[in-house]
């Protein structure tokens, strides 16, 4: 009796071709055009959403779990915040840019000054040397300085505009001076001084409101992959 014939890869001419796998590489491929569609529509990358896509991508198709680096930097910071008991003063979390740490001012400086409290000093030695780690190292680092409305004069701050950009800039000099690298661009101290105030400073009659006031005087640290704004 004579064998049945077999193809050259071993398989039997009468036994049905198995095309399971096209299912999957359909899928697969069904996922990175819709990808790479949702990036092209985007005006700019939604970091936390870009994460978790690709996370999403990474474990349909290599059924493997990928680490986020921006989550994985966002649990170190508020590490540090718990850490130092700085929760009443800091706050911590994530928008379409990255992660957003938020200083209050009182906290952070003296009245009508920036130079740093001891407070600040301890808090932001911690904040350095968690960025300058080589993990970090993609991640820029943007230093926005606000204040409320109640006008300065003074020789070294003759407008909120001068406070604002002091303490901005005085942030971005003590991360220097603690070994996070400003080349290549990775640092920068912005200066919005009362133009973007989280709450009204004022009510409808115009009287101050002193707890939206203090709310204002602040600095955001805003920490980013670089890829987050190349759209």
């Amino acid at each position: 009796m004579m064998a049945r014939r077999k193809s050259p890869m071993g398989q039997r001419k009468d036994e049905p071709v198995d095309e399971d796998w096209m299912a999957t590489y359909a899928d697969a491929i069904t996922l990175l055009m819709a990808f790479f569609v949702m990036l092209v529509s985007f005006s700019k990358v939604e970091i936390p959403l870009f994460e978790k896509v690709q996370s999403g991508i990474a474990e349909q198709i290599g059924k493997r779990d990928i680490v986020r680096p921006t989550q994985v930097l966002e649990t170190d910071l508020k590490d540090v915040v718990f850490n130092m008991s700085m929760d009443s003063a800091v706050n911590v979390s994530t928008d379409d840019e990255g992660i957003l740490m938020e200083l209050g001012g009182g906290s952070f400086f003296h009245p009508g000054s920036a130079n740093l409290t001891q407070d600040a000093v301890l808090f932001l030695k911690d904040v350095g040397d968690l960025l300058k780690e080589p993990r970090y190292l993609g991640f820029q680092i943007e230093v926005t300085g606000h204040t409320d409305d109640s006008p300065i004069s003074t020789p070294r701050f003759p407008s909120n505009w001068e406070l604002a950009a002091g303490r901005a800039i005085a942030v971005v000099r003590f991360l220097t001076a603690v070994g996070v690298d400003p080349d290549s661009d990775r640092m920068r101290a912005i200066s919005y001084g009362d133009t973007k105030p989280k709450l009204p400073n004022r009510d409808d009659d115009g009287n101050p409101i002193e707890e939206n006031r203090e709310a204002n005087r602040r600095i955001d640290i805003r920490v980013f992959p670089k890829y987050s704004r190349v759209f």
